[in-house]
């Protein structure tokens, strides 16, 4: 009856949109940007700044959700490019632009071959791992990636200090390139052996490759200066995705098929992608997303929709999710309040930390923040670990089981602060620390409904233990600059997420927990945002990647638990899809779904989910 309802609702509103003088006909662009695409099958003059900028419907499939301000950079091996379809992580690295070795999917933990033939291999004792490039794979110059590529994207990250030193220079000593072949050489510890082979397979995933010729022509114009190169607009980049920039403003972003994409050798998909455009329209928040969506201006929307069933339930829109029925997502991560460890006041008492944490409605949070759309604590009790079956097997429930908490217990948590000694002795109604009111404030980007409706809840769990948490809602450019500053002391709790599902989980989001590799890392969005430092807990973390009894895996995962749940140096919120992927089909349809396609719900841009793109139709 959904699927019914839907179908009829989208006929009507594609009538009603042909009747607007959507004819379809070519954009309605003007001017002189440097934005286009010589590659392309049809030469189209990209608009400039302010032009309007009308795309044909039914050759553009539009996103909300992902991009939030405008577009800093093009440039692949810089920082701070704040260009999400193009330069971001989801569940697997967004393939638009600038592609992987290899594509990740959720659903299956496999790995597939993208820029990399279906050939990786370890040697006996995993210290090294070879692959071959594709033949067909080629840069959008016509030129062919190479392992020279390669090669050369890593040493540079090396040597300017981009992601790929912060995410796995501690992991991989070096990259051969040796004719199509490609060795990554494990960095080894004192015994001999591989830091960490699990970390090397996310590199295969989830860094994109450049081009060697055009990172040497980036690193010549800025004289070799890091900072400079981190911060290059790379307008004149060469990419080998399916995808190249054609527009951006503050307002929206826009992309343009390469028509002479390499994919469509038969060696990959065969054949283009469906859609001519990708656009990502800009809006102040959710709820202005939210608006257009339900409106059928965008067909995918990465962002939190409240109650999301009753769009199609109740008002019969053509909405639909991966998965019909509760909770309509692939959870895999959990968003967490980080405490922040530069704070003194934080840092020395784990009995505030736990006491806050002890506190808060966690059961509001998922009815209100996420209506539902996740499983509580007390159906998943908390621990490092996301609620897949396979997550939930790697650690032992009953020894853990005293110290999970549900929330809510705030006369558990009053009696914790009392015994730590952190009391209010000035009869003002807020607790005091060697003399001073005790007084966090709890931050996330201001738009994000969900998150800034369980801040709330967080700052209200505060008043109830007589601890001073206020709410800042800070525009997401800005947060994403302070809370990546590992001195930073001005959050005392915020929110991020850690990873989701990538070939390291579930042991790269326990590091990010609390390993200590990313302490005082620069412009750090690997992992630890807090700055918690725990000697025993990364020593255990080290020892996972090297561990293949699975006895003593569970054993190693539990201890952490342990630890994780009695310092307490974040708490998870809820447990949420890493990606809503809700789809409208009022224009397009046969959008991934729980259908045996092993296509991930991951917006059709992600890892292996962007073989969404190949299997779309126009309705009717």
């Amino acid at each position: 009856m959904k699927k019914l309802l839907a179908l009829l609702l989208a006929f009507a509103m594609m009538f009603t949109l042909v009747a607007c003088g959507d004819t379809g006909a070519e954009p309605n662009v003007s001017g002189n940007g440097d934005g286009g695409n010589a590659g392309n099958a049809e030469e189209v003059t990209p608009p400039v700044a302010g032009d309007d900028v009308v795309l044909p419907r039914e050759e553009t499939l539009y996103f909300s959700g992902q991009q939030w301000g405008a577009v800093n950079s093009w440039n692949p091996i810089g920082t701070n490019q704040n260009n999400a379809m193009a330069i971001a992580a989801g569940i697997g690295w967004r393939e638009v632009m600038f592609e992987t070795l290899y594509m990740w999917n959720a659903l299956d933990a496999k790995l597939y071959g993208l820029l990399a033939n279906d050939d990786y291999a370890w040697n006996d004792d995993m210290t090294q791992l070879t692959f071959t490039i594709k033949d067909a794979a080629k840069w959008s110059d016509g030129t062919a990636v190479t392992a020279a590529d390669v090669k050369r994207t890593f040493d540079v990250g090396i040597e300017i200090g981009n992601g790929v030193a912060g995410s796995y220079g501690a992991y991989i000593d070096s990259v051969e390139a040796d004719g199509n072949k490609v060795i990554i050489n494990a960095k080894l510890n004192d015994a001999g052996q591989p830091v960490n082979p699990l970390k090397i397979l996310d590199f295969l995933v989830l860094q994109p490759m450049a081009q060697a010729a055009w990172i040497d022509t980036c690193v010549e114009r800025n004289n070799g200066d890091a900072t400079a190169i981190l911060n290059d607009p790379g307008d004149d980049v060469v990419w080998s995705g399916p995808y190249t920039k054609f527009f951006s403003d503050d307002q929206k972003v826009i992309f343009i098929r390469d028509d002479n994409y390499w994919g469509q050798d038969a060696s990959m998909w065969g054949k283009l992608p469906v859609p001519k455009y990708l656009a990502h329209n800009i809006y102040a928040d959710n709820a202005a997303g939210e608006v257009a969506f339900r409106a059928g201006e965008i067909d995918v929307a990465q962002q939190f929709i409240g109650n999301v069933q009753n769009l199609w339930l109740e008002e019969g829109l053509p909405v639909s999710t991966y998965y019909d029925e509760v909770p309509y997502g692939l959870c895999l991560t959990m968003p967490t309040a980080w405490f922040n460890m530069n704070i003194p006041v934080v840092a020395e008492n784990a009995a505030l930390r736990r006491a806050i944490a002890m506190a808060v409605d966690y059961d509001s949070i998922i009815a209100n923040a996420m209506t539902n759309q996740s499983p509580s604590f007390t159906d998943v009790p908390r621990s490092l670990m996301n609620p897949t079956a396979g997550e939930q097997a790697l650690f032992d429930h009953d020894a853990v089981a005293d110290l999970q908490f549900a929330g809510n217990d705030i006369e558990g948590a009053k009696a914790l602060l009392d015994q730590a000694g952190i009391v209010d002795s000035d009869g003002d109604g807020w607790r005091e620390y060697n003399g001073e009111k005790i007084s966090l404030n709890a931050v996330c980007p201001n738009g994000w409904s969900d998150w800034q409706a369980s801040m709330e809840i967080v700052a209200a769990a505060g008043q109830n233990i007589g601890v001073e948490i206020t709410t800042l809602y800070p525009e997401a450019d800005i947060y994403n600059t302070v809370f990546t500053d590992p001195n930073q002391t001005e959050y005392a709790i915020f929110m991020w997420s850690p990873d989701a599902s990538t070939p390291s989980n579930p042991w790269t989001r326990v590091n990010q927990f609390m390993g200590m590799d990313y302490v005082g890392i620069q412009n750090n969005w690997s992992g630890n945002w807090g700055q918690y430092k725990n000697e025993e807990a990364d020593a255990l973390i080290k020892q996972i990647p090297l561990t293949t009894d699975e006895t003593e895996l569970r054993r190693l995962y539990t201890e952490l638990t342990k630890i994780y749940l009695t310092e307490v140096p974040s708490f998870s919120l809820m447990y949420r899809p890493s990606q809503f992927h809700t789809v409208n089909e009022t224009v397009w349809t046969n959008f991934p779904a729980d259908d045996g396609r092993n296509i991930p719900p991951a917006d059709c841009t992600d890892g292996y989910g962007i073989a969404a793109l190949y299997d779309l139709k126009l309705v009717g």
